[in-house]
């Protein structure tokens, strides 16, 4: 059992994974979660300091939220994030489109090779498994 502190109220709590916060904090950003995303559906030109500042909630949260694509900004907004490969403004997410279809291809790529075979140690006669005699 791993018992932590929780980084937001400092009580401790049974750490099961993931952020270490603990259930009752866990409860209330997830309630302060569901208040941002009706704020943004209701207000979608309304930029991120804003929102942060109408909802009492972190910039920073606000922006793993979208990174974790939980949290989506309309088109017409001003909002954005740099793409973390290439920098290309972006509404969701960590990668543009594009981006993410490059690596998407590159790992299938990497599993349509074949491995490649080791070279082999030469088999000559000096190359042969010994054995001591006690």
């Amino acid at each position: 059992m791993d018992v932590r502190n929780c980084r937001n109220c400092g009580k401790l709590f049974n750490y099961l994974g993931g952020t270490p916060i603990c259930p009752s904090c866990q409860q209330a950003l997830e309630e302060k979660f569901e208040q941002v995303k009706e704020y943004v559906y209701d207000n979608p030109n309304a930029n991120i300091q804003k929102v942060a500042d109408d909802n009492d909630v972190s910039v920073p949260q606000i922006k793993q939220w979208i990174r974790e694509e939980r949290l989506e900004f309309s088109e017409s907004s001003a909002v954005g994030l740099a793409c973390e490969k290439c920098g290309a403004m972006i509404r969701t997410g960590r990668f543009c489109p594009r981006c993410r279809e490059l690596m998407t291809n590159r790992l299938g790529e990497m599993y349509k090779e074949k491995p490649q075979k080791l070279n082999k140690a030469p088999t000559d006669s000096k190359s042969k498994m010994r054995f001591l005699d006690n």
